[in-house]
C-alpha cells in the first residue's frame, strides 16, 4: 500500500494542464517537473496538513502574483510587501497595484504566447518519447516472445499513452490558439470581478483553500475549460479529509461520478494505487450512504476486464458479500452493491471475474422471498445464466430461477423464459440444466388445484410465460418431448375447478393459435342470438379498415411464417386431444359464458384446421367424433351440461357465422378503405339491410316524422340510425328527395345542423358516439350528389359558403379574421370541427363536388393550409380525408405536400399513396383505376429521391407491395428508378424487378445481377438468416409493436412474419434467371454445404452458413421453375434429416420452414410426398405452404441431454486458507457449526453453541484466519441469507478492515512491531 505522503497527488498523468501550468514556478528543474507530471512529487512538509501546504507551495492563492517565489502566510517577500492583503484591517488596498485594462490585455496576450510555447515544447517531448518507444518495440520484437513479453507489454502501454497525450496536447494547443484570436471585450460585471479580486487574497482564507475554491468556481462556471485530471486530483485530496459528515463524502463521490460521465476516457488512466485506497476507505465506512457512494464511484470507474481484476484485488468480493447480507433497512447500500455486480456484465468477458462466493450470495438474495432486492437479484442471475450458465449452476442459481418461473411473482417472466430457451436450444448448453424440465414450471399453477385459488395475477403471469415458450422452437420442442405430456396436462387443465383458471386457459389457446376474436364476440358471449337482424354481417367501415388487406396475383407466393408455425401448433394440440377436450367442456360446463366461449373457440379451431391442415387430418375433425358417439342424448337428462344436439347446433351456428363474417371481410378486401369512397360504401350497403328505395309516400312521411327531425330542432332527440337508413334508402329516389326538400323541413334542418355558424355540429364534443354525425353527413353529401335536384340544393345552401368563410380565416391575406376561429387548434382537437374535412372529402370523390369546391374557392384555401408551417394537424386532416381518384387540383396539392412540406407531412403523404398504388387491376376498359395507380406510382418513384431516408424507405415499401401485380411491376420498371443511393433500403425493390423478363433485361443492362449474385453468395445469405429470424421473433413476441394509426398498420403487417424477398427466389421466376443460376453453380455449392454439415451442432458460424444455404435452396424450390433443381440434387432428403434428427432445435425449425417453402410449388409438393410429408391445399388444389411429417412423434423426437454426475462442473473457488500446525479444537468446532447452519434440522443447536463459544472465546471472532475459513465455506456451500447475516454479524467489524487494508492482527503476531503507519481509517458514521 502506498504511503500516506502520496495521497495528495494526482491519480493520473496531467500533461498540458493549464490550471497547473500557470502556478508552477519557472525555476523548477526538469526532474521535479517530471515527478509532478507522474503524480509522485512529495509534499513540501510532512505534517498532518501536508496536502494544503503542498498545494499552497505549488499553486498559490488565486489572487496572488505569478512571481517565481510565492511566500506563505506570515513570511516576507523580497520587496517587503504582503502579497496576500493589507497589513492591518483599517488600511485601504493600494490601487496602484491594479493595472489598466490595456495592460491586462497585453499581459493576457503574453501569457497566451507562453502557454502556446509550453504546449509545443511538451508535444516535442512526447514525440521523442514516442519515437524511442517505437524503436525499443522494434528491438523487442526481434527477441523471443517468452523473454520479452513483459517488456513489450510495458512499451506498448507507454506508446499508447504517448499517442493519447500527443492528441490531448494538440487539442489544447489549438484551443489556446483559437482563444488568443478572440478579441478581448470588457465584461459588464468588470467592477464586480475587480472587487472580487481584492478579496481573493484575504488573510482570512488559507492559501490552499483560496486556490481550491477559486478553481472549483471557475470549473463550475465553465465546464468545458476544466482539466479532468486536475479535478480528479483535487476531489481525491478532498476525500482524504477525516472527521467530516457523510454528506460531505457523498457529494464528493457524486462529483467523481459526474466527472467520469463527462470524460469517459478518464477511467482508462486511473492510478488505482491511490484511487483504490480512497474506494477502500469509503467501503469500510460505517455510514450506509458513504458505502453506497463508494460502490457507485467504483462502478463508473470500471473500464475493461483488467480494471475488474484490479478492483477485485481491493478485496471487493468480501465487501460486496458483507453489504448484501445486511438487513433490508440498508437498502441503498445493498442496491448499489448489486449494481456494482451488474457492472461486471457490461464489460466484455467480465462475467468471468465474478467469484463463486459473490454469485452464491446473489442466489441467497434471490431465494429470500421477502427481500426487496429479490427481483433485481433474479434479473442479475438471468443475465449471468446467458453469459456463463455453468457459473450459475455451480452456485445453485437454477433452483431460485425455476421457482421464480413457477410461482408467477416475478414481473419479468418473459426475460427469464428467454434465458432458459437459450440454454435449451443447443445440446452443449442443455447439459447445464439439471433436469431439462425447467420450462415446465409455469404449468404447475394450472395443474395444481390448490395453487390457483386466489392467485389470479400469478396465473396471468404464468399464462404469458407459457405463451412465450410456445412461440419459440426450443420451447415447442421441449414441451412436445416425452410424448407431449406437458401439453396434454395444459389441455386437461381446461377442467380446472377454478373458473378463472379455465377461462385463462381458453384465452391462452386463443393467443397461441393467433385467433383474433370476431367483432361480434362480446354480443355472442352475452347470450345474444347471432342471426337476429343480420347483426354479424353489419360490419362498420372502421372495422373493415382494420381487417382488409391487399389481395394480388402474387399472394400465392407470399410466405407467412406465422401461419405455418400456427398450423404446426394446431396439429400438435389436435394430436393432444384438443377437439375432444373442448367438446367435453361444452358438454359438462355449467357456466353459460364459459360454454359459449368454448363453443366459439371450437368453431375457430375447426375453421383453422380446415384451412391449414392437410385434408387427411382436418376431414376427420369436422364431424366432431367425440360428440357424435351419443347424438340422441335425452334432453330431459338431469346432467348439468347441455344436450348434444344443442351443442352441435351452436357449433354449426358459430361456423356459419364465421363463414359469413369472413365472406363479408373478403368482399371488402378488394375495395378501398376510405369510408367516404362511394364504391366502398356500396359494398357496405350491400352487406346490411336498408330501407327500400321505392317506398310509398305515406310510409316515407311516417319515417320522417319518426326521426324527430321535423318535430324538434334539438338534435340530441333525433334518431340518427333511422336518419342514416333514410338517406341510404328512400332519399336515393329523386321523387322522395324532391318531396323531402319542398314538402318538409327534414332536409333543411338536417343540412342546417352542419352549418358552422349554427354552432351545433361544430360545438359537439369529439367523442366516439358523436362520430355518427360525420357518417350521416358523408352519406347525406353522397346522396345529394347523385341527383340534379340534390346538387342544386347543396350548391345554394349556406353550408359550403360558411365553410369557405371559416377556412378563409386561416389565410392572412384574405382579410377575414376572428377572435375565436372555427379551425383553431384547440377546437379541432376537442370538437367535431375536424369532421368538416371528412364532409369535404365526400365532395371530393365526385366531379360535381369538385365544382362546388372550386365555386366557393375552397380549393384555394386548401393551398393556403398546405403552406401553414405551424398547423400540421390541419394538413394531416386535409390530406387524409380528400379523395385523389379524380384528376384535379387536389393531386397538385398532394404533389406539393410530397415535396415542400416538413418531413413528417411528407411521410404521411407518401403513406396515403398506398391505397391508390395497390388498387385492383380493372376488368373493363371504362374503369380508370389503373390510371390512378399509375399516377400514384409516378409520385412514389419521385419520393425515392427525397433527401430524407425515412421518406424513401416508405416509398420503397409501397412500391414493393404494388409490384405484386405484374402490370404495375412493369410500369415501375418503365419508370427506370435509380436506387443506388438507397443501398440496402432499395435492394428489395430491385429484387422484384427480376420477376419479369423486362425487369431482368433492365437490371442486366445495369450490371446489377452479377454483382448482386456474388454479394449473396459471399455473405448476404447469412444476413438474410438474421433478418428472417428477427422478423419471426418480433411477430411471435407476446407484446408486439402496435401501429400508431390505421395508415401505419398495413405497412407494419407486411413486414412481420413475411419471408423477405430473396435474390435466388426472384431469379428463378424467369427462364433467363434459371439459366444464369445453372451456369453459376451456386446452387450446387449450397447443396454441398447442406450435405456436409447437416448434423453440425457446435460451431455457430457453420450452423449460420447452413441456415443461409437452407433458405436459399428453399426459396429456389418454392418456384415452379426452380423446383426441378432440387430433384436433381436430392437435397430434400437432407433437409428432412435436419428437421427430424438435428440436435439443435432452431436448426430443426429452419428446416421445417424451408420444407414449407418447397411445398408451395407443385413439383416440390410431389417431392415431399415421395418422402411421406403431406401438404395442405385449398379447394383448387393449390398448396398453402404448410406441410406436416407422417408422424409428429418423428418430428419432435429429440434425445435428452445426458448430465454426467460423476464429473461435476469445476468450480472456480478461492484457495482454502491454510490450516495451522496446531489447530485450535474450538476453532475447528466453530467451522463445523457454521457448516451445520446449512442444515435446517441442526440450525437451532448450532446457533446456541456459537453464542456460547463467542461468550467464552471472543478472540476467535476477531481472527482473520477464522473469518477467511468461514467465507470459504460460504463459497462452497449453499446458505440462506439470514444464516449468512447471522454468521458475519458474529465477527468483529475490525476483521473486515484488517482484510481489506491488509493489516496484521495483534493476536496473530504479537511480537512484531508494526513498521508502517496506518494508511487509512474508516469514515465515521453519523
Amino acid at each position: 500500500m502506498a504511503p500516506s505522503s502520496t495521497l495528495g497527488t494526482s491519480t493520473t498523468p496531467t500533461p498540458g494542464n493549464p490550471f497547473r501550468q500557470e502556478r508552477v514556478g519557472s525555476m523548477r528543474d526538469a526532474d521535479e517537473l517530471q515527478q509532478i507530471k507522474d503524480g509522485l512529487a512529495p509534499p513540501s512538509r510532512a505534517t498532518k496538513d501536508a496536502r494544503s501546504l503542498s498545494n499552497a507551495s505549488i499553486f498559490g492563492p488565486r489572487g496572488a502574483s505569478l512571481a517565481n517565489t510565492v511566500a506563505g502566510p506570515g513570511s516576507f517577500s523580497s520587496n517587503l510587501k504582503n502579497l496576500n492583503g493589507p497589513r492591518h484591517a483599517g488600511s485601504r488596498p493600494e490601487l496602484n497595484t491594479f493595472t489598466s485594462r490595456e495592460d491586462v490585455h497585453l499581459d493576457e496576450m503574453g501569457a497566451s504566447e507562453r502557454r502556446q510555447a509550453d504546449f509545443r515544447e511538451k508535444i516535442n517531448k512526447e514525440l521523442k518519447i514516442k519515437t524511442g518507444s517505437e524503436n525499443l518495440l522494434d528491438a523487442l520484437l526481434q527477441k523471443p516472445s517468452k523473454q520479452s513479453k513483459d517488456q513489450r507489454f510495458k512499451v506498448e502501454s507507454e506508446l499508447s499513452s504517448s499517442n493519447r497525450k500527443i492528441a490531448e496536447l494538440k487539442s489544447q494547443l489549438e484551443d489556446e490558439i483559437e482563444r488568443s484570436k478572440r478579441p478581448s471585450t470588457p465584461n459588464q460585471n468588470s467592477n464586480q470581478n475587480r472587487l472580487s479580486s481584492l478579496f481573493r487574497g484575504s488573510p482570512l482564507r488559507s492559501p490552499s483553500h483560496v486556490g481550491f475554491v477559486s478553481d472549483v468556481e471557475q470549473i463550475e462556471s465553465n465546464p468545458e475549460a476544466e482539466s479532468p485530471t486536475f479535478v480528479l486530483a483535487e476531489t481525491l485530496q478532498a476525500l482524504e479529509v477525516e472527521g467530516m459528515q457523510p454528506d460531505y463524502y457523498v457529494s464528493k463521490a457524486n462529483g467523481l461520478v459526474e466527472l467520469f460521465k463527462r470524460h469517459p476516457t478518464l477511467k482508462y488512466d486511473l492510478a488505482w494505487s491511490i484511487f483504490g485506497l480512497r474506494v477502500q476507505t469509503m467501503l469500510l465506512s460505517e455510514s450506509r450512504e458513504v458505502v453506497a457512494a463508494g460502490y457507485r464511484v467504483t462502478r463508473h470507474a470500471i473500464a475493461d476486464r483488467k480494471s475488474l481484476q484490479t478492483v477485485r484485488n481491493l478485496h471487493t468480493d468480501s465487501l460486496v458479500i458483507l453489504s448484501l447480507v445486511k438487513e433490508s433497512k440498508a437498502t441503498i447500500e445493498r442496491e448499489q452493491a448489486l449494481k456494482f455486480i451488474r457492472a461486471f456484465l457490461d464489460v466484455k468477458d467480465g462475467v468471468k471475474e465474478l467469484s463463486n462466493a459473490v454469485v452464491r450470495t446473489v442466489v441467497s438474495v434471490a431465494e429470500h422471498t421477502e427481500d426487496r432486492l429479490r427481483n433485481m437479484a433474479i434479473l442479475t442471475l438471468t443475465e449471468i445464466l446467458i453469459r456463463d450458465g455453468a457459473l450459475v449452476k455451480t452456485a445453485g442459481g437454477l433452483a431460485p430461477l425455476t421457482d421464480a418461473l413457477s410461482d408467477g411473482t416475478y414481473p419479468g417472466s418473459e426475460s427469464l423464459v428467454s434465458a432458459f430457451l437459450y440454454l435449451t436450444d443447443a445440446p452443449q448448453l442443455r447439459k447445464i440444466l439439471s433436469s431439462g424440465r425447467e420450462l415446465e414450471a409455469p404449468f404447475s399453477a394450472f395443474t395444481d388445484p390448490l395453487a390457483a385459488h386466489g392467485h389470479e395475477e400469478k396465473l396471468k403471469v404464468n399464462a404469458r410465460s407459457i405463451a412465450s415458450i410456445l412461440n419459440t422452437w426450443p420451447g415447442l420442442f421441449t414441451l412436445a418431448a416425452r410424448g407431449f405430456a406437458t401439453l396434454r396436462s395444459l389441455i386437461l387443465s381446461l377442467f380446472h375447478p377454478e373458473p378463472f383458471a379455465r377461462d385463462l386457459v381458453l384465452d391462452l389457446l386463443f393467443d397461441v393459435l393467433h385467433i383474433k376474436p370476431p367483432s361480434w364476440t362480446s354480443s355472442f358471449l352475452a347470450g345474444r342470438r347471432l342471426t337476429t337482424y343480420g347483426r354479424v354481417t353489419n360490419i362498420k367501415p372502421d372495422q373493415m379498415e382494420q381487417q382488409w388487406q391487399v389481395e394480388s396475383e402474387d399472394d400465392a407466393n407470399r410466405v407467412n411464417l406465422i401461419d405455418q408455425y400456427t398450423a404446426l401448433i394446431l396439429a400438435v394440440l389436435v394430436h393432444c386431444q384438443l377437439i375432444e377436450a373442448l367438446s367435453d367442456l361444452i358438454e359438462e360446463a355449467v357456466d353459460l359464458s364459459l360454454r359459449r366461449k368454448t363453443t366459439l373457440l371450437l368453431g375457430e379451431v375447426l375453421k383453422l384446421a380446415n384451412y391449414s391442415l392437410p385434408s387427411g387430418v382436418s376431414s376427420n375433425l369436422q364431424v366432431l367424433p367425440s360428440l357424435m358417439k351419443n347424438p340422441f342424448q335425452d334432453i330431459e337428462d338431469d346432467s348439468p351440461g347441455a344436450p348434444v344436439s344443442s351443442i352441435i347446433y351452436q357449433v354449426d351456428s358459430v361456423n356459419r357465422t364465421l363463414h359469413r363474417t369472413s365472406a363479408a371481410t373478403a368482399s371488402t378486401a378488394n375495395t378501398k378503405v376510405n369510408p367516404d369512397n362511394k364504391n366502398n360504401q356500396k359494398t357496405i350497403e350491400s352487406s346490411k339491410p336498408r330501407l327500400s328505395v321505392d317506398m310509398d309516400e305515406i310510409h316515407f312521411r311516417s319515417l320522417l316524422v319518426e326521426t324527430q327531425v321535423v318535430s324538434t330542432v334539438n338534435y340530441i332527440k333525433w334518431k340518427w340510425d333511422l336518419i342514416l337508413d333514410i338517406i341510404e334508402g328512400p332519399l336515393l329516389n329523386p321523387k322522395r328527395l324532391d318531396e323531402a326538400i319542398k314538402a318538409t323541413k327534414f332536409l333543411k334542418r338536417l343540412v342546417g345542423f352542419y352549418r358552422p355558424f349554427k354552432y351545433r355540429f361544430s360545438n359537439a364534443r369529439n367523442t366516439k358516439p358523436n362520430q355518427r354525425y360525420v357518417r350521416v353527413g358523408c352519406a347525406l353529401f353522397r346522396c345529394l350528389l347523385q341527383t340534379y335536384e340534390g346538387v342544386q340544393y347543396l350548391t345554394e345552401s349556406k353550408l359550403l359558403r360558411q365553410l369557405a368563410e371559416c377556412l378563409a380565416q386561416l389565410d392572412r391575406m384574405s382579410g377575414l379574421t376572428s377572435t375565436s376561429p372555427l379551425f383553431a387548434a384547440d377546437r379541432v382537437s376537442e370538437t367535431m370541427t375536424s369532421g368538416y374535412f371528412t364532409l369535404l372529402g365526400a365532395l371530393s370523390s365526385d366531379a360535381q363536388g369538385l365544382v362546388m369546391l372550386a365555386r366557393w374557392r375552397i380549393l384555394n384555401m386548401f393551398y393556403r393550409i398546405i403552406d401553414l408551417q405551424d398547423r400540421e394537424d390541419l394538413i394531416r386532416l386535409l390530406l387524409g380525408n380528400m379523395d385523389f381518384s379524380i384528376d384535379s387540383h387536389l393531386r397538385v396539392m398532394l404533389s406539393k405536400a410530397l415535396t415542400s412540406c416538413p418531413k413528417a407531412i411528407r411521410i404521411f403523404s407518401t403513406k396515403l399513396l398506398r391505397k391508390y398504388a395497390t388498387q385492383d387491376i380493372p376488368t373493363n376498359s371504362q374503369d380508370t383505376s389503373s390510371d390512378v395507380a399509375y399516377w400514384a406510382i409516378r409520385l412514389l418513384v419521385t419520393q425515392l429521391y427525397d433527401p430524407e431516408v425515412e421518406v424513401s424507405e416508405v416509398a420503397v415499401q409501397i412500391l414493393q407491395e404494388a409490384c405484386n401485380r405484374k402490370p404495375y411491376l412493369e410500369y415501375v420498371v418503365k419508370c427506370r428508378p435509380a436506387l443506388d443511393h438507397l443501398g440496402e433500403i432499395g435492394a428489395p425493390l430491385l429484387l422484384r424487378f427480376l420477376s419479369t423478363s423486362l425487369g431482368y433485361k433492365y437490371l442486366d443492362g445495369l450490371d446489377y445481377i452479377t454483382q448482386e449474385m456474388d454479394d449473396w453468395f459471399l455473405g448476404r445469405n447469412e444476413k438474410y438468416v438474421t433478418l428472417v429470424e428477427a422478423s419471426l421473433s418480433r411477430a411471435l413476441s407476446h407484446e408486439s409493436e402496435r401501429p400508431k394509426s390505421i395508415i401505419d398498420e398495413p405497412l407494419l403487417r407486411q413486414q412481420l412474419g413475411i419471408v423477405p424477398p430473396h435474390f435466388y427466389r426472384e431469379l428463378t421466376r424467369t427462364k433467363e434467371g434459371c439459366k444464369l443460376l445453372k451456369e453459376s453453380g451456386h446452387l450446387e455449392e449450397f447443396v454441398s454445404t447442406i450435405q456436409s454439415f447437416w448434423s453440425e451442432s457446435e460451431d455457430a458460424e457453420t450452423m449460420l452458413k447452413v441456415k443461409g444455404c437452407l433458405w436459399a435452396v428453399g426459396n429456389v424450390g418454392s418456384m415452379e421453375l426452380g423446383a426441378p433443381f432440387l430433384e436433381v440434387s436430392n437435397v430434400v432428403r437432407y433437409i428432412i434429416m435436419i428437421a427430424e434428427e438435428s440436435e439443435v432445435m432452431s436448426m430443426r425449425g429452419t428446416a421445417f420452414f424451408v420444407l414449407g417453402l418447397i411445398s408451395r410449388s407443385l413439383h416440390g409438393m410431389e417431392i415431399l410426398a415421395e418422402h411421406g410429408w403431406d401438404a395442405a391445399t385449398d379447394q383448387n388444389g393449390q398448396s398453402l405452404g404448410y406441410c406436416l411429417p407422417p408422424s409428429l412423434d418423428i418430428l419432435f423426437s429429440i434425445q435428452p441431454a445426458v448430465v454426467d454426475l460423476s464429473a461435476r462442473t469445476q468450480m472456480t473457488l478461492t484457495s482454502m486458507p491454510p490450516a495451522r500446525d496446531e489447530e485450535d479444537p474450538t476453532e475447528a468446532r466453530v467451522v463445523n457449526l457454521v457448516i451445520d447452519l446449512g442444515n435446517t434440522v441442526l440450525t437451532k443447536r448450532a446457533i446456541g453453541e456459537l453464542h456460547n463459544i463467542r461468550n467464552k472465546k471472543p478472540e476467535l471472532f476477531k481472527s482473520v484466519a477464522v473469518f477467511r475459513r468461514v467465507m470459504y465455506i460460504f463459497e462452497c456451500h449453499r446458505f440462506r441469507l439470514p444464516v449468512m447475516r447471522f454468521v458475519i454479524d458474529m465477527f468483529d467489524k475490525n476483521v473486515m478492515r484488517q482484510i481489506v487494508l491488509e493489516e496484521e492482527s495483534e493476536d496473530e503476531d504479537e511480537d512484531e512491531v508494526e513498521s508502517q503507519p496506518m494508511t487509512a481509517k474508516p469514515f465515521p458514521s453519523t
